[in-house]
């Protein structure tokens, strides 16, 4: 009964073992017991995008001023679409509210 019960759990347990560092090794990433805790590989990821694609969305970056920013590695401010609506639009909007949309968003946002 012993060997039985040997012979099945040490194929499984290899397994459980050896799997999580098979799925691993097709990711970028992958994790050392050092301080930083995981090393680079970019080599290990294939690119779904043509080299030409790249070059155009890099000129495209240049063009609208985005690369200036991502070089740095800062975010993108925001392009402004126009002005916004002034305080008192916003409180119209909010007196003309439908019932419906008050209960929707009582329930959104209080849980009634």
């Amino acid at each position: 009964m012993s060997k039985i019960r040997t012979a099945t759990v040490l194929p499984i347990l290899a397994v459980v073992l050896v799997v999580p560092s098979v799925a691993q090794a097709n990711s970028e990433w992958h994790f050392t017991g050092g301080e930083v805790g995981y090393t680079s590989f970019p080599d290990h990821v294939t690119s779904t995008k043509t080299r030409a694609e790249v070059l155009r969305e890099l000129e495209q970056a240049k063009a609208d001023g985005s690369y200036f920013y991502l070089q740095r590695g800062v975010p993108v401010p925001s392009r402004d679409t126009g002005p916004g609506k002034t305080r008192e639009q916003v409180l119209k909007e909010l007196v003309n509210i439908s019932p419906e949309e008050r209960a929707r968003m009582d329930e959104l946002y209080f849980g009634q």
